[in-house]
């Protein structure tokens, strides 16, 4: 009997406390989450207005000196001194020694050639004064003429082809022009300015052994530079051959110098799709490899619409928004400034982007904003 209430208050027992234990695993469930709202970025757009827009044309660039030398030594030898130190910022007129070079075997060289010749000339006066009476006045003036010390003159010419059979087996021409090849090579161990200018790199000093082919310095003109600009190749139609161009300082706006297109480059950078044109400019504190401004009136374009140039993608490409959805609609460029791009190939109505929309994808979802 007893065995038995406690088998019946056992299970009076279990059901209680299954029971209870059902409420209250029932009372710990959470109610599911919602699930999270789609996010809709909101956009600026701009509405299409095709016009004709005046070309203004602002590109910088580095002045480079138009009359420029860079010297090099094609004899060798050891350095000598001149008037004027070879020095950074020293100025020298057309026809100034720049370097001279110790020139002694050279020299003897050339005299002992030179002697040769005059030697070789004077031997055949007495067979041109019994086979060729009427060549023998100017060989022998020539003789009489010849001046060690100065330069070989021209042979005279000569007034037959049997003389000149008989002057070239004498060995006279080759000699001569012998002599002329040394002269030549004599007149390399002095450099000369070849125009007024200013040396702007100096690379050896007196007493330097100097090789051959090894560079000395740099010599320029500072009187006119030229700048080198790129201009898209659709603006070239704009420029002319000495049109004027206004040249600026961009840390100096106060500074201004005025110059003129000279050259346009015939050829099309494949990359950038530009055309490189050359602007000569004079005037005082310009300096090579100072960085200018240049500043072109170009014509009109027409039929083309302007936004700012952060807004391309891709380089030619923008974000038109159509039907609450973004698509890419590609531009033809025209010119870029600083801060904008002008491009055609856009309809009047069109919508596009009027600032930049971050993270952005063709195909996405965006609302305009309104005012409203």
């Amino acid at each position: 009997m007893k065995r038995k209430v406690i088998i019946v208050g056992s299970a009076l027992a279990l059901f209680v406390g299954g029971f209870f234990g059902m409420k209250f695993i029932a009372g710990s469930k959470k109610d599911p989450r919602k699930a999270a709202e789609k996010t809709i970025t909101t956009i600026f757009t701009q509405k299409v207005e095709n016009k004709s827009i005046p070309i203004h044309i602002i590109e910088s660039g580095r002045l480079v000196a138009k009359n420029k030398a860079d010297i090099y030594a094609e004899v060798q030898g050891v350095m000598k001194p001149t008037r004027k130190d070879f020095k950074t910022g020293v100025r020298f007129r057309k026809g100034d020694i720049l370097v001279h070079i110790s020139s002694g075997d050279a020299y003897a060289r050339l005299q002992a050639q030179k002697s040769q010749l005059q030697n070789l000339v004077t031997s055949i006066l007495p067979d041109l004064r019994i086979d060729y009476p009427d060549a023998y006045e100017k060989w022998n003036k020539y003789v009489s003429d010849f001046d060690i010390e100065k330069g070989v003159a021209p042979l005279p010419e000569t007034s037959s082809a049997k003389e000149k059979y008989f002057i070239t087996g004498k060995n006279i021409y080759t000699t001569y022009y012998t002599t002329k090849n040394l002269e030549i090579i004599q007149s390399k161990y002095v450099i000369r300015a070849p125009f007024n200018g200013i040396l702007t790199d100096a690379l050896v000093n007196p007493g330097t052994v100097i090789r051959t082919g090894q560079k000395l310095g740099e010599f320029i003109d500072p009187s006119v530079y030229e700048m080198e600009i790129a201009i898209s190749h659709s603006m070239i139609d704009a420029l002319n051959s000495g049109q004027a161009v206004r040249i600026t300082d961009p840390n100096a706006p106060e500074k201004s110098w005025q110059g003129k297109v000279t050259r346009v480059n015939g050829k099309v950078d494949a990359t950038t799709q530009t055309v490189k044109i050359y602007i000569e400019v004079k005037g005082e504190n310009l300096k090579e490899g100072l960085y200018l401004e240049a500043h072109i009136d170009g014509q009109n374009v027409n039929n083309a619409f302007e936004f700012d140039r952060k807004l391309l993608v891709e380089g030619s490409k923008i974000y038109g928004v159509k039907d609450g959805k973004l698509y890419l609609t590609p531009v033809e460029i025209l010119h870029k400034t600083q801060s904008t791009v002008v491009v055609s190939g856009l309809k009047d109505g069109e919508e596009i982007i009027a600032k930049q929309v971050p993270g952005a994808y063709e195909g996405m979802e965006v609302k305009v904003y309104s005012e409203k």
